[in-house]
């Protein structure tokens, strides 16, 4: 497993990661993987992530049903930031946020405010049990 060594693990043994749809490009979400969680997304092909809040893997879809299949795992210049292009499952169009919406960056700053931009495409309390 010397290519897991390569990655530039923070002092916690996590690194960022990034969720980027395969086609359009768009940056679904950001997350974060250990060293299990980087190693079973290499193996199963699905994004497997770390959920500091519960201190546990994260298995992307688990209770949602909006996995994501990863095509490929790149890992930035300085090997600090990763980066998945998926394709985004369970939902059409895809959700990759918890609030129910394509992608977790929908707000945007404008006029001095933060605007949500992007629509709920799911109530959130009938996707989460």
């Amino acid at each position: 497993m010397d290519w897991l060594n390569e990655v530039k693990w923070d002092a916690g043994g996590l690194v960022p990661v990034i969720a980027q749809e395969v086609g359009t490009n768009d940056v679904l979400m950001f997350a974060w993987m250990n060293r299990e969680a980087l190693q079973k997304t290499t193996e199963l092909g699905r994004a497997v992530y770390f959920s500091r809040s519960r201190g546990k893997l994260w298995f992307k879809g688990e209770e949602s049903g909006h996995v994501q299949l990863v095509h490929e795992v790149r890992m930035d210049c300085d090997n600090d930031v990763l980066l998945l292009k998926v394709t985004q499952q369970g939902h059409e169009p895809s959700i990759a946020c918890h609030t129910g919406r394509h992608s977790c960056f929908f707000s945007l700053y404008k006029d001095g405010a933060w605007q949500a931009v992007e629509p709920v495409l799911k109530d959130p309390e009938s996707i989460y049990k």
